[in-house]
């Protein structure tokens, strides 16, 4: 049984042993578990204490009603539910005080689940986006992504910001899908073509197309070539620009050769550099999303990582695709995204969170005159009798 499902066991045990425990883990839900039994269990015991079960706030020897009127209203969502059951969670608690404790490891594991599971999706839908030549659904997924890191971080009491890793986690080296690999290898091909034999087409790209947008490096280089030339005011043609392939090293490394660069200014068809180049910008930002997705799941799978270290890293793997996607805007015209809004005021109480991401040391008792109106006894306070008859 690994830690997470020990901790879950754990959290829930401790409220059925001491019902007044629900008050520390307000900020705690039911989705947080990763069990649906575990879930459905949660929510029945957060459910009694709404309704003002008796054994809420209770002295002496908590009620057997308390386990078994969860056991029913968690069977009405889940089965398999059973008084044998519940009572493995309690043997499985080994200190009820300690459930604020238990709750902040379930939430880290909801943090976990919840970061890699978005970052599978964004995956997905890019490359779905690839295989269409679209860019809208990762556009969408990576907001969604984004939303859902910022919002863990309010959950966790953390400033969501970028942090690089110490490490780069170890991904696999980007593969554009098969079926459209070829079309945008000759749509790269056909844009260098126009910019080699259309003396002004590069003023049409280059304050938003990069060398790094272009999937074959070999490609990439090419333009670089290109945009060396422009940038000097050099005349751009095929033989200006193979004279600056041979400065670079290109033709001696074996990057390029002659012949190759020969045939693809042969390719070139009537068409226009700012088309190609969008076409260009496409394939680049499905890809980076793709990166930054794998990247992201990466990350969410370390277990040795913390919430507020997963969720900084996650953001600084987006930071990527959020450079390409500023520039395919700038190639479109189209306004930045407006930045999202500012949580709403109804999240958790920091007092809640900082319970969340508390540790197991004793709290100093307050003492009685500080206390306002009636507050239920902490469980260290509570008769050693307390517990189920």
């Amino acid at each position: 049984m690994n830690p997470l499902q020990r901790a879950e066991q754990a959290v829930l045990g401790a409220v059925l042993l001491d019902p007044d425990q629900l008050a520390h883990l307000d900020w705690l839900a039911p989705d947080h578990f990763y069990r649906p039994v575990h879930q459905a269990l949660f929510a029945a015991l957060r459910t009694l204490r709404s309704d003002g079960h008796p054994a809420i706030g209770a002295e002496g020897p908590v009620p057997l009603s308390w386990v078994t009127d969860a056991i029913d209203e968690a069977g009405r969502h889940v089965r398999g539910l059973t008084a044998a059951y519940t009572h493995s969670l309690i043997s499985a608690c080994p200190r009820p005080a300690h459930a604020p404790v238990y709750g902040r490891m379930v939430l880290e594991g909801a943090i976990h689940r919840t970061v890699a599971e978005h970052a599978v999706r964004l995956h997905q839908v890019a490359r779905a986006d690839a295989l269409q030549g679209e860019v809208e659904g990762a556009l969408r997924s990576a907001d969604v992504l984004t939303g859902v890191l910022t919002d863990l971080a309010r959950r966790w009491g953390t400033e969501p910001r970028p942090v690089a890793p110490a490490t780069a986690p170890a991904i696999g080296p980007a593969i554009p899908p098969p079926v459209r690999a070829d079309q945008v290898a000759e749509d790269e091909r056909f844009l260098l073509a126009v910019l080699t034999e259309q003396p002004k087409a590069m003023a049409e790209v280059v304050d938003w197309l990069r060398p790094v947008d272009f999937a074959d490096p070999a490609h990439g280089q090419l333009y670089r070539c290109l945009g060396a030339l422009h940038h000097r005011g050099e005349p751009i043609d095929r033989i200006t620009l193979l004279w600056e392939a041979q400065r670079r090293g290109l033709l001696a490394d074996g990057t390029l050769s002659g012949e190759q660069l020969t045939a693809l200014c042969d390719d070139v068809i009537p068409g226009s550099a700012e088309w190609f180049g969008e076409k260009v910008m496409r394939s680049s930002l499905t890809r980076t999303a793709a990166a930054s997705a794998r990247a992201v799941r990466e990350l969410a799978e370390d277990e040795a990582l913390g919430p507020g270290r997963l969720i900084n890293h996650a953001l600084h793997a987006l930071g990527p695709l959020d450079e390409v996607r500023a520039r395919w805007q700038a190639a479109n015209g189209t306004p930045a995204p407006k930045p999202p809004a500012a949580p709403p005021a109804g999240g958790p109480p920091a007092a809640r969170v900082q319970a969340a991401r508390a540790r197991s040391s004793p709290r100093p008792a307050a003492s009685p005159s500080a206390q306002s109106g009636p507050v239920p006894a902490p469980a260290s306070a509570r008769p050693p009798s307390r517990g189920h008859p």
